[in-house]
């Protein structure tokens, strides 16, 4: 961990982090920090592996506040605490939005095999963006892996199509008359 100090001699502290996925689609970090006793904000954009350096406590980021706040308030607190405890017992000190379902599903999200290689003929610059997508999706579904029918979901949700309206099944348009479109 590293310390950041303000040119006020004062240490900074880690005030938020908000989850975003670069023009690329990598997974970055805009980690904010404050200074304690001038109260100079400072932030830095990194990747995960490079922004936890800045991180000096356990933090939920911004995503994972958002959705953690809009739960029942009789069920916040536990949720909290189920999902705080799941982060220190593996030694992590950001709660992200994967990780705070990968908590309240207890374990991470696994790929099947052809849903792996499916995932190989998604365009490199939308890949990793397209993994997180599928990975959340399931998490929000209560899923543990994700499945050819899960990318097919997703795919219809986002542009519209199935392999149904791809392979030439026939579809209705909604208040149209007259013969069904295939």
């Amino acid at each position: 961990m590293a310390i950041l100090t303000c040119e006020c001699g004062k240490w900074m502290h880690t005030e938020g982090i908000e989850e975003q996925i670069d023009a690329t689609g990598v997974e970055r970090w805009l980690v904010r920090s404050v200074c304690c006793s001038c109260g100079l904000r400072v932030a830095a954009d990194a990747p995960p592996v490079e922004a936890i350096a800045l991180v000096d406590r356990l933090l939920w980021s911004d995503h994972a506040r958002h959705v953690l706040d809009r739960m029942p308030p009789y069920l916040a607190p536990m949720v909290q605490r189920e999902v705080e405890d799941y982060a220190r017992s593996g030694g992590r000190r950001v709660i992200t939005f994967n990780l705070l379902m990968e908590a309240r599903q207890g374990g991470a999200v696994v790929w099947t095999v052809e849903a792996e290689r499916r995932l190989e003929n998604v365009p490199a610059p939308v890949r990793a963006m397209a993994r997180i997508e599928l990975e959340r999706t399931a998490l929000e579904k209560g899923q543990r892996e994700v499945t050819i029918a899960l990318m097919e979901e997703v795919k219809a949700r986002y542009f519209g199509l199935s392999s149904k309206a791809v392979t030439g099944g026939t579809r209705r348009i909604p208040g149209a008359t007259g013969p069904s479109v295939g």
